[in-house]
């Protein structure tokens, strides 16, 4: 008699970051609510699931976090954690950064964005081999967002260098929420204290000198509020960019026919970031705290429960995306949720969607082709967020730049 396979998914199994997608495809088709007993937790996989998941904020809030371990640690979020607030204050506080992240002043970054890139490319040029993680994708996310909050050069190697220890964990462990300092950097009081003597076009100025309406009351940003903003958008800026242009990377090697046509065309390069965000998100699950017993496949989360929504699996649903394993830059389907939807959209879309296409635009521009050292290419452990933390790129002869 055969025995039954038991579909098991483990968020802090290394083995099972490297190729996930065939077993969330089970997962979605067999156990479309899934229950891990060992770590208690439920997740679904639907695109469907994870729409309804995600906008109603009041069955499933982000209050408790949007990172198993936090909600499971009932670590109580600090004021300014923009990410892990919902309405109202959500509302209030996102107006904050809303004109920061608006079109206009994104596109403004362009050119400086493009002089990072071409900073960090530019001296591999004649070389054979280099580690895209460590040449761009550790480079250039870093300068970008270091130059919006006004970070100084020399330090924000060590601001991103915090923000990854945070994140990074043992093979097999979970995340260490310390004293949860994960969602403070305190480096950022002493910039903060500078800044409001010695104000300047930036992020931290722009905080230091916001006013809005709370509960009746105008106020400001207290030090520690605009020190978890930082923090937030710190962290945000510098991990899903970088794991973005290491997808990039791998994703063309496997797909060298896509590759050369978008360097012979490159207007098709927007169209290619949006489906390797799709294909390989680098936040491949969001969680939730679910507020009051609910309903899901005929089963009852009960209220109390940790939710994971596994976007990387919805945006591989076949029911929203045909095909959907396939790279496909003509696509036509519906916006992907790597970047969610509902209130807590991401506000930083837009430039993270501008940082890759410059950097797939410079990568090209220099090497149109290109072929990964697969046995030196190494996954980063965390049980969070999904990327490489070694890709080292065969780039053959000489590239102009």
């Amino acid at each position: 008699m055969a025995v039954e396979e038991t579909l098991y998914w483990d968020p802090y199994d290394p083995t099972l970051v490297a190729d996930p997608w065939p077993l969330f495809k089970r997962l979605r088709e067999e156990k479309p609510l899934y229950y891990n007993d060992q770590h208690d937790f439920y997740m679904v996989f639907s695109a469907a699931d994870a729409e309804r998941v995600l906008t109603d904020w009041e069955t499933f809030t982000s209050t408790h976090g949007g990172i198993l371990e936090l909600i499971k640690s009932g670590i109580e979020m600090p004021p300014g954690t923009l990410i892990f607030e919902d309405p109202p204050a959500h509302d209030i506080h996102r107006k904050l950064l809303a004109p920061i992240f608006s079109p206009r002043r994104i596109k403004e970054l362009e050119p400086k964005v493009r002089e990072y890139a071409a900073r960090c490319l530019d001296p591999l040029v004649g070389k054979s081999e280099f580690d895209l993680i460590d040449a761009l994708g550790r480079e250039m996310p870093m300068r970008v967002i270091g130059m919006l909050l006004g970070i100084p050069e020399e330090d924000q190697a060590a601001i991103r260098d915090q923000a990854d220890a945070k994140l990074t964990t043992e093979a097999g462990q979970k995340m260490d929420l310390g004293d949860g300092a994960l969602i403070s950097v305190e480096g950022f009081g002493d910039y903060l204290d500078w800044r409001v003597n010695n104000p300047s076009d930036d992020v931290m100025t722009e905080l230091i000198n916001a006013e809005f309406e709370e509960n009746g009351e105008r106020r400001t940003l207290t030090r520690d509020e605009i020190v978890t903003y930082l923090t937030v958008l710190a962290g945000a800026g510098n991990e899903t960019t970088g794991r973005l242009i290491g997808w990039m990377g791998s994703t063309l090697a496997k797909y060298p026919e896509v590759r050369a046509e978008l360097a012979a065309d490159p207007s098709l390069i927007p169209a290619a970031v949006e489906e390797i965000l799709r294909l390989e998100p680098a936040g491949p699950f969001t969680a939730r705290y679910v507020t009051k017993d609910v309903e899901l496949h005929g089963q009852t989360v009960p209220a109390g429960s940790a939710l994971l929504v596994c976007l990387g699996a919805a945006n591989r649903d076949p029911a929203k995306y045909p095909d959907p394993d396939r790279l496909d830059i003509h696509r036509k389907a519906g916006l992907h949720l790597t970047f969610l939807i509902g209130p807590h959209y991401c506000l930083g879309s837009a430039l993270a969607r501008l940082e890759g296409r410059i950097a797939l635009e410079e990568l090209l521009k220099r090497w149109p082709t290109w072929d990964v050292d697969w046995d030196g290419a190494k996954m980063a452990v965390t049980s969070s967020v999904r990327g490489w933390e070694k890709l080292p790129l065969r780039v053959g002869g000489s590239a102009t730049a």
